[in-house]
């Protein structure tokens, strides 16, 4: 039976890669032993975005000190504009807290909205130009009308790589 399966592999193998495989060709004493290649070791796997990406990790936070998916996946359609209020202002100030814990986020530029500003020395993709901006667009400067934000500094490592944004929650009776 190992002849079958040599002769199939050798026939595919000269067929598709133009050579005897290495393991047929000692077998049967086409080649020395010390002559033959070592298999080539196959390249790592291509990294993917998933569950351990940053922005899954961050809202897993979210939810879990400030239930902000909560909040965001309610309909608030029927409540008055005072429990929204009421709501809102806790969702605030535990997502505040858990940004805090986990990043240092900073202003793109630490000016005063409603300000001339200068747009040099920042990098394009930290700047929106809005209103009338020049077909070339660029411009050396305008009005602050919003600081933007970047992260500085992220600390992820405490929140474990999962897809699970929040578990659900079984009362046992």
């Amino acid at each position: 039976m190992s002849r079958i399966s040599d002769a199939f592999n050798s026939f595919f193998s000269i067929l598709f890669k133009g050579e005897l495989p290495p393991l047929v060709a000692r077998r049967y004493g086409y080649v020395k032993p010390a002559a033959v290649r070592p298999a080539a070791p196959s390249p790592p796997p291509k990294p993917q975005a998933g569950p351990s990406d940053g922005a899954v990790q961050i809202l897993a936070i979210l939810q879990r000190d400030a239930r902000l998916l909560d909040f965001l996946m309610e309909d608030i359609s029927g409540y008055a504009d005072h429990q929204v209020g009421a709501a809102v202002r806790d969702v605030h100030a535990q997502s505040k807290l858990a940004l805090e814990r986990h990043m240092k986020i900073q202003p793109v530029i630490d000016g005063v909205e409603g300000d001339s500003t200068k747009t040099e020395g920042l990098a394009p993709n930290a700047l929106k130009l809005i209103g009338n901006v020049p077909p070339s667009g660029q411009a050396p400067g305008g009005v602050l009308r919003h600081k933007g934000w970047k992260a500085d500094k992220v600390d992820l490592s405490s929140a474990p790589p999962s897809n699970i944004l929040a578990p659900a929650e079984i009362e046992v009776e």
